[in-house]
């Protein structure tokens, strides 16, 4: 089944990340490139879609809070405190 789910998701977005648009570039010790990673929603399950290694990283350190993400582009955009 989840390979199955990563199947349709690689193809429709075309083997890029849902949010930048670009393709995984984290790479293995051994040098193989990790595959996009599988998001999903942790209070249902859901999955949504496949992730760069960035992208999830930045939503799992937001805790998937939209609030905590929308100060951060405030912040990002008004540039900064000072």
């Amino acid at each position: 089944m989840r390979e199955e789910i990563y199947k349709i998701l690689i193809e429709k977005q075309n083997g890029l990340c849902a949010i930048c648009k670009k393709p995984e570039t984290r790479k293995h010790k051994d040098g193989w490139v990790y595959k996009l990673c599988i998001d999903h929603d942790h209070t249902t399950g859901e999955v949504r879609g496949l992730l760069c290694s960035n992208c999830n990283n930045g939503l799992g350190r937001f805790m998937d809070n939209v609030e905590f993400l929308l100060k951060a582009i405030k912040y990002l955009k008004e540039g900064g405190v000072l």
